[in-house]
């Protein structure tokens, strides 16, 4: 393989509200921490452990907004995109920062919905709003 990538999938539930910087222009950006679980049964004790990983989300623009109106602590959310670390300095020392910048985002389940069913008769996970990285000129509503 010639090439390289750079692609992260999370389901995780928000942690906190999404966090929203507006710019001149009419761009935004929001913020928002996720948790990821993982849950499996100590050989030894018989206990339950549950590990959480946090991550912090990135959403642009349009994304952004649409996140900012719908989502709410607690809600689930399916969502792709790719790695980006940033490093500043504070205080003379050197801070780092590692982000998910989401590309498409599903929202699996919202506090915000409407008598909407989390899931199809077949158990599976339905969307309440399925939404990519808008292009420039893309004024359309993703549902």
């Amino acid at each position: 393989m010639s090439g390289t990538i750079n692609k992260v999938i999370l389901i995780g539930h928000l942690g906190d509200e999404v966090k929203m910087n507006y710019f001149e222009g009419g761009n935004s950006l929001g913020r928002f921490p996720i948790a990821t679980n993982e849950t499996y049964t100590n050989k030894q004790t018989g206990e339950k452990v549950t590990n959480t990983e946090w991550h912090t989300l990135v959403v642009r623009n349009k994304l952004a907004e649409i996140c900012e109106k719908y989502l709410s602590k607690g809600d689930k959310v399916y969502c792709e995109g790719r790695i980006k670390t940033r490093q500043w300095e504070q205080e003379g020392q050197k801070r780092y920062t590692t982000e998910i910048h989401v590309a498409n985002m599903t929202f699996l389940s919202t506090k915000k919905e409407t008598g909407a069913p989390a899931s199809d008769n077949n158990g599976n996970p339905s969307s309440i709003a399925q939404h990519s990285q808008p292009k420039a000129d893309d004024d359309d509503l993703p549902f």
